[in-house]
């Protein structure tokens, strides 16, 4: 197989991600009772043990993770440390949904678990250079600038949990950053190389 050539399999992993994300806390946050504030509350609050229905986004966080380790396989093209930041990225969302909130107080593991998430997911676009060189798209000015939004929105969103003041949507817009932009990868990839760009 050409070194090259990404997946389909890494299509259809990179667009699921996103729509599992948005879906997923937006369907646990409208079975929540009254008083939920998807501005203020985070999303771990939405699978924590005190959440209604939390087996939504648990679920939806799981398949989330396993989505990126899937498209961390098909990134052929790009290194292998970058593609392995990106799967500890994926494994460390399935321990965020593990590891719930508890129902009063913090959880460390679940903290930490959703840190090395933020953190990998974040970083692995700076790491995209391509074992032996070569040109191909997409350039390294786009995965570095990738890379420096995504680790400034997880700053602002850092920011927002120790200031209090609307954690739930500065979360929100890292997030699903952070799980749109392996699609966006995937895409640029496959139109390089000649290869449909949509689903099949």
């Amino acid at each position: 197989m050409r070194r090259d050539f990404v997946p389909t399999f890494a299509l259809w992993s990179s667009a699921a991600a996103p729509v599992l994300l948005i879906g997923g806390w937006t369907v646990a946050a409208a079975v929540q009772p009254a008083g939920f504030d998807s501005l203020r509350d985070t999303i771990s609050s939405l699978a924590g043990m005190g959440a209604a229905h939390r087996w939504v986004m648990t679920t939806a966080l799981a398949l989330v993770g396993a989505c990126h380790v899937v498209t961390a396989l098909g990134l052929r093209p790009f290194s292998g440390p970058c593609r392995l930041m990106l799967a500890i990225g994926g494994l460390a969302t399935i321990l965020v949904a593990a590891i719930p909130v508890p129902v009063t107080g913090e959880s460390g593991a679940h903290q930490a678990a959703a840190t090395v998430a933020l953190a990998c997911l974040a970083l692995w676009p700076a790491l995209w250079r391509r074992p032996g060189g070569g040109p191909f798209r997409p350039s390294a000015a786009v995965m570095l600038t990738a890379t420096f939004v995504l680790v400034a929105l997880v700053f602002v969103f850092a920011v927002a949990l120790g200031a209090g003041s609307l954690v739930g949507l500065a979360e929100r817009i890292a997030t699903g950053a952070e799980a749109a932009w392996p699609l966006v990868t995937v895409v640029l990839l496959r139109r390089h190389v000649g290869q449909p760009a949509v689903l099949p």
